[in-house]
């Protein structure tokens, strides 16, 4: 009986935690690096196959018009996986191990970023049907906050953990932990002004998707000394 409850816990690493792996272990982020740009490269696809062509080709140029509220989701939300794309980059340039909380925990950032489509799709159609845009736009805006709720989950197991490089030091490690937890607060902020104003909502996720592009000071990796 002793020998079974035994085989029941969880596995335990020489030298380590049950469920870490041990500190000899340093397996570094290379894989998970080009796994996660795959999988951005196929969000960013399926995105414009929600886009459907006219089927009256009668009065065509009005038909690809009215499409206008899909072309405005599709922008909105490549921006969006363009720029988590560049900051992941960012991240990993400085975290130089990869233990298997950081797999879960960017796993589960990936499969946020492949739910994109999905939420795009729902907001271009309230646009476009004139009803639901409160619903669409509140459910579009925590599906990005999801998105910025992992990122700073990853960020903050690496830093807390040791898993950054030497390349980067406390005020850029800083700076850019700060910069993720400004972005799940302005992404909530236009969840929760979609539910009252829309139009309003949207125009706060668009203008994160311009500041987030832009480049804060500390991020680039310095000369290994």
């Amino acid at each position: 009986m002793s020998g079974w409850v035994r085989s029941l816990a969880p596995a335990q690493s020489p030298g380590g935690k049950a469920g870490h792996d041990p500190p000899s272990v340093h397996r570094t982020p290379g894989r998970l690096v080009a796994f996660s740009d795959a999988v951005f490269a196929v969000a960013v696809t399926l995105l414009v196959l929600e886009i459907r062509p006219p089927t009256d080709y009668g009065n065509l140029l009005h038909g690809l018009a009215v499409l206008w509220p899909s072309y405005l989701a599709y922008a909105l939300t490549f921006l969006f996986i363009g720029q988590v794309w560049a900051n992941h980059h960012v991240m990993f340039d400085h975290i130089r191990a990869a233990d298997r909380v950081i797999l879960f925990l960017n796993t589960l950032l990936l499969m946020i970023v492949v739910f994109l489509p999905f939420a795009t799709s729902v907001l271009a159609g309230a646009l476009r049907s004139g009803h639901g845009h409160r619903t669409a736009v509140v459910f579009y805006g925590l599906a990005f906050d999801a998105a910025a709720l992992t990122f700073n989950a990853v960020w903050r197991y690496a830093r807390r953990h040791r898993l950054l490089s030497d390349t980067l030091d406390a005020a850029g490690a800083t700076a850019i932990g700060r910069r993720f937890q400004l972005a799940l607060a302005w992404l909530t902020a236009g969840a929760l002004l979609g539910l009252l104003i829309p139009v309003l909502g949207v125009a706060v996720i668009a203008a994160f998707n311009i500041f987030y592009w832009l480049p804060i000071r500390g991020e680039s990796p310095r000369a290994p000394s």
